[in-house]
């Protein structure tokens, strides 16, 4: 699939708006995981795709810049309390499985989703069992340590969307030593 036809595609699934990235222009901020840590989400240890389990800062950061290129996805909500779990996680839910299905049609690559992986629910990292989708399994912006509003902007996306809600996530592709997709 070409990049011209990745970007098509995240429109006719649904999003928003989609841009390509170089993943070399992607900011990462250490200072973001402590937002992990504080655990609103309530998947802090207790889900695979989460910290402290997806990894370090540096291993979460090295996983982006294997790929030389990303399509920034992004999806709006008209959403009443963005901090109200019960709105946000239903709109979280799709704009993942959206990305999901792009990456699947595109023939793979890295997902860094809105949220932490939901393949299964509950993690069966709380059972200590291991992980059933390793290789689909996907972390959020904040494992990864991705500065959102930075990258929109560099993307010409609107991070705030005046009264709507915006979700972001990532699709990493064309791994460094192979040919790129052609425009």
């Amino acid at each position: 699939m070409t990049e011209q036809e990745l970007l098509q595609c995240a429109l006719d699934l649904g999003f928003a708006d989609a841009a390509l990235i170089d993943t070399a222009r992607i900011v990462f901020e250490p200072a973001f995981r402590p937002l992990c840590e504080e655990n609103l989400c309530g998947q802090y240890g207790v889900n695979y795709s989460c910290p402290d389990a997806c990894g370090t800062v540096e291993e979460m950061r090295s996983r982006v810049l294997r790929y030389r290129r990303g399509l920034v996805l992004q999806t709006m909500w008209n959403i009443d309390d963005p901090l109200d779990g019960s709105q946000t996680r239903p709109a979280k839910a799709r704009h993942n499985r959206m990305t999901r299905q792009l990456i699947d049609q595109a023939g793979g690559g890295l997902m860094v989703g809105a949220s932490g992986c939901s393949l299964c629910s509950p993690c069966l990292m709380g059972k200590g069992e291991p992980c059933r989708f390793p290789d689909r399994r996907w972390s959020c912006m904040s494992a990864y340590c991705i500065f959102v509003q930075e990258m929109a902007q560099t993307c010409g996306m609107d991070y705030d969307a005046g009264g709507l809600v915006s979700f972001f996530s990532l699709y990493c592709f064309d791994t460094r030593g192979q040919a790129p997709l052609s425009n």
